[in-house]
C-alpha cells in the first residue's frame, strides 16, 4: 500500500538542495491513511480512558478527542489533567495489528536515495514506530527513531518537545526538511528555518508549509532524480 496519487503540482526541487538533515513524522506520513492504524489505537485510547478515568464510551472518546485538540495528544492530556503514567499508556494503546501495512520499495528507494541524516520523530513511541518501518519495509533506512518519550512525553506541536529531539538527535534546522501529515506540527520547524512538506490528501494553505504531496514516494524520486541540480 502506497501513495499512488498524482502529485498536485511542480516540486521545486532547488529549495532542498542545502538539506542534510531529513525529518519523519509516521503516523498518516510513512503510510496512508487509508490503513486506518489510528482507528485501531483510537479505540484502544478511549478503552483505557474508560477504565482509568471510571467514565462511559461517549465521555471517553470526547476527552480523547478534546486533550488531542487541546494539548496535541490525548497522552499529553492525561497527564496534564490526571497524571497519568504515560509508559503504560502507550504499550496498551499500541498493541494493535499491523496486517493492513504492505512493504512500499519506491519509499524506501526514495528514502535511501536523500544525502545526509535522516530521521523518525513521532507523537507515538520509538518501539511502536519499529514495527511500523517492519511492515513497510524501512527499517535500516534511519540514523534514529524518535518518540514522545525522548521529549520527555511533550508532544508536538510543542516548542520545547522539538527542541528536545533535534538537540538529542544532532538536527541542524537551517538544513533540515519536516515531512508531517498534521500541518500544525510544521509550524515550530518553519519557525526554525526548516522545508516543510505537508503530506496529506489535500494542499492546505498556510504560510508555515512550504510544500504539499499526496504521494510522499513520488515527492522523494523527483528530489533524487533532480540530483545535483537540486540535491
Amino acid at each position: 500500500m502506497s501513495h499512488a496519487s498524482p502529485l498536485p503540482a511542480a516540486i521545486d526541487t532547488s529549495a532542498f538542495g542545502h538539506v542534510t538533515d531529513w525529518v519523519f513524522d509516521l503516523d498518516n506520513t510513512l503510510y496512508p491513511p487509508e490503513a486506518a492504524l489510528f482507528a485501531q489505537i483510537e479505540v484502544k485510547m478511549a478503552d483505557y480512558v474508560m477504565r482509568t478515568l471510571k467514565v462511559d464510551a461517549a465521555r471517553a472518546n470526547h476527552l480523547r478527542s478534546h486533550y488531542w485538540a487541546l494539548y496535541g495528544t490525548t497522552l499529553a492530556g492525561l497527564m496534564h489533567e490526571h497524571g497519568i503514567d504515560p509508559v503504560p499508556f502507550l504499550h496498551e494503546v499500541h498493541d494493535i495489528s499491523f496486517d493492513a501495512l504492505l512493504p512500499d520499495p519506491a519509499l524506501a528507494a526514495g528514502i535511501r536515495a536523500l544525502p545526509g541524516r535522516k530521521i523518525i520523530y513521532t507523537n507515538g513511541s520509538a518501539p511502536y514506530a519499529e514495527q511500523v518501518l517492519a511492515a513497510r519495509g524501512l527499517s535500516g533506512l534511519f540514523d534514529g527513531i524518535y518518540g514522545v518519550e525522548h521529549a520527555d512525553f511533550h508532544p508536538k506541536p510543542r516548542a520545547e518537545a522539538f527542541e528536545m529531539v533535534f538537540a538529542k538527535a544532532g538536527i541542524t534546522p537551517a538544513k533540515g526538511a519536516m515531512f508531517e501529515d498534521d500541518a500544525r506540527n510544521l509550524e515550530v520547524p518553519h519557525g526554525l528555518g526548516m522545508q516543510t512538506v505537508h503530506v496529506a490528501p489535500e494542499a492546505l494553505e498556510a504560510d508555515h508549509i512550504g510544500h504539499h504531496t499526496n504521494d510522499l514516494s513520488g515527492f522523494l524520486t523527483a528530489l533524487a532524480k533532480a540530483g545535483g541540480s537540486g540535491l
